[in-house]
């Protein structure tokens, strides 16, 4: 999975180069680099199973909360437009803004919740397992 996640990174570098190369500048910036979600867990081992790598595109319209769910995969994100709040059951509370990283939660039930008047998206990335749902809903 490690060597899996390490190929996609490298691959997203390079094609990064080749476009930073037309300026002669290859600028790269750590966005988020952690062993523990955003509440300050430890993020567990890897699972068992052939490793599968999904991003997506999450568009969250104003004054929305999306239904309790958690993730029994490690994923994280960074929030390109907007605002957003991540709720864990116990109340934890994220206040994001567009160019925010998470590390989400893993095995927690939270929610997210776009509070303004404009939409929040966000680009997750999860590191699962073929066959094996990446959000389970509440």
């Amino acid at each position: 999975m490690k060597v899996i996640i390490s190929q996609f990174f490298t691959l997203l570098f390079l094609s990064s180069f080749a476009f930073a190369q037309d300026a002669n500048k290859v600028q790269v910036d750590v966005v988020l680099k952690t062993t523990k979600s955003w509440t300050g867990d430890l993020l567990p081992a890897y699972p068992k199973g052939q490793p599968e790598v999904t991003i997506l595109k999450i568009v969250i319209p104003p004054h929305t909360k999306l239904p309790v769910h958690k993730h029994p995969v490690m994923n994280a994100g960074i929030l390109t437009k907007g605002e957003l709040v991540v709720v864990t059951q116990d109340n934890k509370e994220l206040h994001m803004k567009a160019g925010d990283s998470i590390n989400e939660v893993v095995h927690k039930w939270h929610n997210g919740e776009n509070r303004t008047d404009k939409p929040a998206e966000i680009i997750v990335f999860y590191a699962g397992i073929e066959g094996k749902p990446n959000t389970i809903k509440k």
